[in-house]
């Protein structure tokens, strides 16, 4: 399809708060990235790409990013599931047996319930239904490592889809859907640019861009595009880094990470803009 693509990548709650930041500090500048024909999200980005498929106003959104962590708490990846981590994408080049180890590790972490993880993804969400704007939604199966890309046809409940999709392996419960486990989309790509090959301007905002073994990178799969395409990838400047620090899964930086993702924006606004508006 033609048309203008958004696609929102992966990143923990700070990327949430960033990606929103950006898109209200784009807004003011007069880029409306919610007028896409086709949202992508991927874990953190699905949180983000609900919200703006749905309409709701980018300020109501950014305001939420700086009420402060309410009563949710951290959470990290420890040294032992990184070490998995890297183990699975260094000893094999096959992308969907890698996502079946990471799968397993996801499997037998233990982790808070899944179902008190549900009320969390709930509580992040201001809507419960589809929206009727395009969002695709990533995930992958925690056993057999398929991709996996949701949205209003496939019969699966927002919330769920969401969950899945944000099931970071080692970190929060694997998703249960239909009987299968899901984990985090970004296990197969940190942004899935790929899904928005059939439009002609895309832009990409990604917390995290870097590929690693046979997970690709966002540069390449925006090589990999149709020449017809025009791309524009933002990702978070120094000063962003600093506001995100080391852990991307600390609410307490939330307020800080969209408030460098919004003054960011006024750098990156013509550039988006010349994508965009082409």
């Amino acid at each position: 399809m033609a048309g203008r693509a958004l696609v929102l990548g992966g990143g923990g709650v700070t990327g949430v708060a960033w990606e929103i930041g950006m898109l209200a500090g784009l807004a003011e500048a007069g880029v409306v990235l919610s007028t896409a024909d086709l949202t992508v999200g991927t874990s953190a980005g699905s949180v983000v790409g609900v919200q703006v498929a749905s309409g709701i106003a980018v300020e109501d959104m950014y305001a939420r990013q700086l009420a402060g962590p309410g009563a949710e708490a951290a959470a990290r990846m420890g040294a032992a599931s990184m070490l998995r981590w890297v183990g699975a994408m260094l000893t094999t080049r096959d992308p969907q047996r890698a996502r079946a180890r990471i799968g397993r590790m996801a499997l037998a972490a233990k982790t808070m319930p899944e179902a008190e993880r549900r009320s969390v993804i709930e509580s992040r969400l201001l809507v419960s239904e589809w929206p009727g704007r395009r969002l695709l939604i990533t995930a992958v199966d925690a056993v057999s490592g398929e991709f996996r890309v949701f949205d209003r046809a496939s019969g699966v409940r927002l919330v769920d889809a969401v969950g899945a999709s944000c099931a970071v392996p080692g970190v929060w419960p694997p998703v249960t859907i239909d009987g299968r486990r899901w984990i985090d989309g970004g296990v197969r790509s940190a942004a899935n640019v790929d899904l928005a090959a059939d439009c002609d301007r895309i832009v990409v905002l990604a917390p995290m861009t870097a590929g690693f073994g046979p997970l690709p990178s966002v540069a390449a799969q925006i090589r990999r595009l149709p020449s017809t395409a025009r791309a524009i990838v933002v990702s978070p400047d120094a000063a962003a880094k600093r506001a995100i620090g080391r852990n991307v899964l600390d609410p307490a930086r939330r307020a800080a990470s969209a408030r460098a993702g919004r003054a960011q924006a006024d750098i990156a606004a013509p550039a988006v803009a010349e994508v965009w508006s082409a």
